[in-house]
């Protein structure tokens, strides 16, 4: 019986559902990952909580995982355990406050606001993440973003092996970014957000604008991990790579979206190599025609992970 065997017994034993050699793909909105060692689906923070403790205690790497959007899994899979926290997703309104789990969909979230008459989220309804990946990247779209309304996040430290609340500020919250990002250790379990008395018709008029401006200009059609690249500083990466004629470029099954060139998508069989080498190759193809350094938004899984 090897590390990953016990590992997987002792949180059966503890009615956590652990599963061997599991195939990350179908877990990814790019459809492109292989096996994990474990993956750990636990029902509640409590079971996340222990999750995290015994795979420390076997002093095994692990990674968080929520809807996979906005993530590139490696082809040979990750030698580690992978801790969905989708089962975490919990929602509820006390007022013009919206408390969410870390695995809450944002799109749920939005709904429940909306049915509330709270405005404030409508930015979120189309963007595929939980509540944990939309703080670690600060996710945003058409105005908005988190750090506008998050007024309190709960974390879970490992190495403290304590449940933390703290402000907004603690997050350093930047342009799709967070201090999440340099702290492995820092897992999020819910947080709570100020929004806004609205007109309930209105706010789901102003989602229904946005969905509608999303289907018209992003390749929803594919698979992908959403906006590839980061917004440069004066500039839009797809105008960028549009103007260097790589709309519908392809490196195997990975191609620069037709319909928009800010977007990789996976046309049919797309590798996490076939990806790499596009997005470099985007990078250098607009570095020398527009002078500009693109940064990758996809934030791509490397092996060894946090212990």
């Amino acid at each position: 019986m090897n590390v990953f065997d016990r590992l997987q017994e002792q949180l059966n034993i503890q009615g956590i559902c652990a599963r061997k050699d599991v195939l990350l793909a179908p877990y990814t909105t790019f459809h492109i990952g292989g096996p994990c060692a474990l993956l750990i689906e636990p029902a509640d923070q409590k079971g996340l909580k222990d999750s995290l403790k015994l795979v420390r205690e076997a002093n095994l790497p692990y990674f968080v995982l929520g809807r996979g959007s906005n993530l590139l899994v490696p082809d040979e899979g990750l030698p580690c355990a992978v801790i969905r926290s989708c089962n975490m997703s919990a929602v509820d309104i006390v007022g013009t406050e919206l408390y969410a789990e870390a695995g809450a969909t944002l799109a749920q979230m939005a709904r429940a606001a909306q049915k509330e008459g709270l405005s404030g989220l409508e930015f979120a309804h189309g963007i595929p993440g939980t509540l944990g990946g939309a703080l670690f990247m600060n996710a945003g779209a058409y105005g908005g973003e988190m750090s506008q309304i998050v007024t309190q996040v709960e974390w879970y430290d490992t190495e403290l092996d304590k449940c933390i609340s703290v402000a907004p500020d603690a997050l350093e919250f930047g342009y799709r970014h967070s201090s999440l990002q340099a702290h492995p250790e820092r897992v999020v379990l819910a947080a709570k957000m100020k929004l806004a008395n609205d007109d309930t018709d209105a706010i789901d008029a102003r989602m229904k604008d946005f969905a509608a401006r999303r289907r018209e200009k992003q390749p929803l059609e594919h698979p992908s991990a959403g906006s590839t690249f980061k917004r440069p500083a004066g500039a839009f990466a797809g105008q960028l790579i549009e103007q260097s004629g790589l709309k519908g470029y392809r490196i195997g099954g990975a191609e620069v979206s037709t319909k928009h060139a800010g977007f990789i998508v996976n046309v049919g069989g797309a590798t996490a190599r076939d990806v790499l080498a596009l997005i470099e190759y985007i990078r250098t193809v607009v570095l020398r025609d527009h002078g500009i350094e693109l940064e990758s938004e996809v934030q791509t899984l490397t092996f060894p992970l946090a212990k």
